[in-house]
């Protein structure tokens, strides 16, 4: 019998004593979590929630390394992150696009990606991965573009105020942090190797909630991409492939907002097809 592990991770705030005194208030981000928990749980998964303060990089990993060693052919790891996304330079030379490694803004820290393709690379081949990620980074996106469009395309209700709330980083906070912490994150980046030269031998499925250079938004009660996700999920009804599922929630989204689909390690057509957290 196959086993299911789910990894659910939500912050609303981060401490600012590591990132230039910002604390990077959300409001939905928590619910995110734990609307993700309870799906999995429905589900069949045994999971584990990190909450803001709970959500470092030390506990992430730990979390992510349990589950590497429990996990085997066949089995299945469900991991979900909802907070504000970021980005370092990037170091060691993979990155050909932007020249910037993407990051989760934990409680603590930004965890880099090298470190998640490091994590992904212990676990035993066949073992799947899918990741949903409603975060973001502020990449080439004109800002006043992006407010001036979002009111307009975003049902009403869902943002309390005039000014839709992102999960941004805020590019002089990026600055700021990574100048206070160039030290760590050259570490973090010099200790692991290119994601190019990672031999991923799991398959890993990735739904995100934007692209690279696109913004993810707060709300109320889910963030865009989560309350979206939802909708399409409804209760478990949905039936379909991890890429028709991908295609289903982007085009209830709006075109600032566009869902990426990314795999990684060994190609699995057939957990491709399978309809999302199938253990």
């Amino acid at each position: 019998m196959a086993k299911g592990k789910s990894i659910h991770i939500g912050l609303n705030s981060v401490d600012p004593a590591h990132y230039n005194g910002w604390d990077g208030q959300l409001q939905a981000c928590e619910s995110d979590a734990k609307d993700m928990q309870a799906i999995a749980e429905t589900k069949g998964f045994e999971s584990t929630i990190m909450l803001s303060k709970e959500a470092t990089a030390e506990t992430v990993t730990d979390a992510i390394q349990r589950a590497c060693g429990e996990l085997g052919n066949g089995d299945l790891l469900f991991l979900t992150y909802s907070g504000h996304g970021g980005q370092v330079p990037d170091t060691n030379a993979d990155e050909t696009g932007d020249s910037t490694d993407e990051t989760w803004v934990l409680y603590d820290r930004q965890l880099v990606d090298d470190e998640l393709y490091a994590l992904w690379a212990a676990f035993e081949p066949g073992v799947r991965i899918f990741v949903l990620s409603d975060s973001c980074h502020s990449g080439s996106v004109t800002r006043d573009l992006f407010d001036a469009l979002v009111p307009q395309i975003v049902d009403k209700g869902m943002i309390d105020d005039q000014a839709p709330r992102t999960k941004e980083l805020p590019r002089d906070v990026q600055d700021a942090t990574y100048r206070a912490n160039e030290e760590l994150y050259r570490q973090i980046q010099a200790s692991h190797e290119p994601a190019g030269d990672v031999d991923v031998k799991a398959s890993v499925i990735l739904i995100s909630g934007c692209q690279d250079n696109q913004l993810s938004l707060d709300g109320d009660r889910n963030g865009l991409f989560t309350q979206t996700l939802l909708g399409v999920w409804d209760n478990g009804k949905w039936k379909g492939g991890h890429r028709k599922f991908w295609k289903a929630i982007g085009s209830k989204m709006p075109p600032t907002q566009s869902p990426n689909f990314f795999r990684t390690g060994v190609s699995d057509p057939k957990f491709r097809r399978q309809t999302p957290l199938t253990i």
